[in-house]
């Protein structure tokens, strides 16, 4: 049980729905293991009360405060500052609120590369095949470039988002040493001939995710070479049909949380200038009933 003093500082999380959430079970828990007078609660607030609820919490003096959909672009619009790497994606998942200056960050594609590493299957250097290129997979693809991966397929429908991602890899094969490509989804033979020189394929599409578990985003479990890594940001189901073809062609496939774990931890690590007690926290998650 977490006491409230008088000088608890709050943190929390912003979006719409949250009550499924279990990032208040994983900050609250290591607060209490490392005895901080911190609190992490979840607020249901929805895109057009974004602006109003800022400026109260700037007022209250909140410590600061993770943001999931469908608010993570229009906070990147709000902050005072913003890090690289969500000024490249454009997004903010994460603000540290500094004597009323809001800084933003996006600790997602941080997580992502640690449960990578974590995982046993440290990225700098390797090539993937990215499907996707909504927030999560922009945010993949930003902190993978910065951090020294050799080379990023992104595969995404025709759609909106497309051209955003157009613009987004010019942007990083300038600035980062990584060579990024955007292909068509639907286009399978592309696909199938990138899977065959990929190291890791990573799925950040919602293809597969609960309720809709007998999807998959890719349509023949023969296009995954055996030595593949495999990785779904889903963690709900624990395992998805994506990840069970890949054990079916003998690849190695992890699933996203993990990825939950450790954007968290890094956010932890921003309000409270301390590690996050992941061993701990992952045992929870690991062991907590969808």
């Amino acid at each position: 049980m977490i006491e409230i003093s008088g000088h608890t500082q709050l943190t929390g999380l912003l979006g719409s729905p949250v009550a499924h959430s279990i990032s208040p079970m994983m900050h609250n828990e290591a607060f209490r293991r490392l005895g901080l007078d911190f609190v992490y609660l979840a607020f249901d607030v929805k895109k057009p009360q974004l602006a109003a609820a800022l400026e109260g919490l700037k007022a209250l003096g909140v410590r600061g405060f993770n943001l999931t959909m469908p608010l993570k672009s229009a906070m990147a619009q709000l902050a005072d500052e913003l890090s690289p790497a969500a000024r490249l994606c454009g997004a903010v998942n994460t603000i540290v609120n500094d004597n009323g200056v809001l800084k933003g960050y996006t600790t997602d594609g941080t997580g992502y590369m640690r449960a990578a590493a974590r995982a046993g299957h440290p990225l700098p250097g390797k090539v993937m095949t990215l499907l996707g290129a909504g927030g999560a997979a922009t945010a993949i693809l930003v902190q993978g470039a910065l951090d020294g991966m050799k080379e990023i397929r992104v595969f995404n429908r025709k759609s909106p988002t497309y051209e955003k991602a157009e613009a987004l890899a010019a942007q990083l094969c300038a600035k980062t040493s990584c060579r990024v490509t955007l292909h068509d989804l639907n286009d399978t033979d592309a696909l199938g001939e990138s899977l065959q020189t990929s190291d890791i394929l990573t799925n950040a599409t919602n293809i597969g995710m609960a309720p809709d578990i007998d999807s998959c985003p890719i349509a023949d479990e023969t296009m995954l070479p055996p030595g593949l890594v495999v990785s779904d940001i889903i963690y709900n189901p624990r395992e998805t049909k994506l990840m069970r073809l890949a054990k079916s062609r003998g690849c190695e496939a992890f699933n996203g949380l993990y990825m939950l774990l450790y954007q968290g931890a890094e956010s932890f690590r921003l309000w409270t200038g301390m590690d996050m007690p992941v061993d701990i926290i992952r045992e929870k998650m690991t062991y907590r009933e969808e």
